[in-house]
């Protein structure tokens, strides 16, 4: 069964064409990215994935149920990650964490759920702070732990390591391959070429809305005969 399966997606805002036709599909247990400049329609599709959004025509199957007709069934396989995703900065990481966990538990089962959002943001000590105190990069390890600590059966994460360093972009990809294999699968958009070339599996590039390629980056680098997948898209989209 397909993670997910996008046939001819068509989203519509007003006069606006934010999604124009794409279709791809993510296999059961990969790293799938979007890849492509600021407004090119990531967004706009990982929040139709999500539920978030209604479609203008096309598809949209999570696991084999329909985001539209289906969507309770959806948001019980899921989690979401938005880019400008934040936390409640009066809260210490830890309460922040057995906040989130009561809506997926209780009892022993929030304990457990927690443990697991404590291992993967692997905060030390600093669990115990309020948020308020915390970096950049702490609070999006925090939310990254909060997002697959439920061990969702997909992942989705918009722009995951947006205006981090490379320390932290680098623990945060670590991170996200440890949930792959543990079970999930991951949807992940981002307008950093160079990280996801390292990242995932496969990926579909996009522009204006279109799917302009598809495939794994060291396919499409030796088929557009480039060093890497800025050069892939720049040949592209030109």
């Amino acid at each position: 069964m397909l993670a997910v399966d996008v046939k001819d997606l068509v989203k519509n805002f007003g006069n606006i064409k934010a999604v124009d036709g794409a279709s791809f599909d993510v296999h059961e247990g990969e790293i799938f990215g979007l890849i492509g400049p600021n407004a090119a329609g990531k967004t706009t599709i990982l929040r139709i994935v999500s539920t978030l959004l209604q479609i203008t025509s096309g598809s949209v199957k999570v696991l084999g149920h329909d985001v539209i007709k289906e969507a309770e069934k959806v948001r019980q396989l899921i989690s979401y990650l938005p880019e400008d995703a934040g936390a409640y900065k009066n809260l210490t990481g830890r309460v922040y964490l057995e906040f989130i966990a009561r809506f997926f538990g209780d009892g022993g089962k929030t304990k457990k759920i927690v443990e697991r959002g404590m291992e993967i943001a692997d905060l030390g000590e600093r669990i115990d702070d309020k948020v308020r105190t915390y970096s950049k990069g702490m609070i999006r390890r925090l939310l990254v732990g909060r997002a697959l600590m439920t061990e969702p059966k997909l992942a989705i994460l918009d722009e995951p390591t947006s205006g981090l360093d490379v320390t932290n972009s680098q623990e945060i990809r670590e991170i996200i391959k440890k949930s792959v294999k543990r079970g999930a699968t991951v949807l992940l958009s981002s307008h950093n070429m160079l990280e996801v070339e390292f990242l995932c599996e496969r990926i579909a590039l996009i522009n204006n809305g279109k799917i302009v390629e598809e495939g794994d980056p060291l396919r499409l680098k030796k088929k557009y005969r480039a060093r890497n997948l800025e050069e892939v898209f720049t040949k592209v989209v030109s």
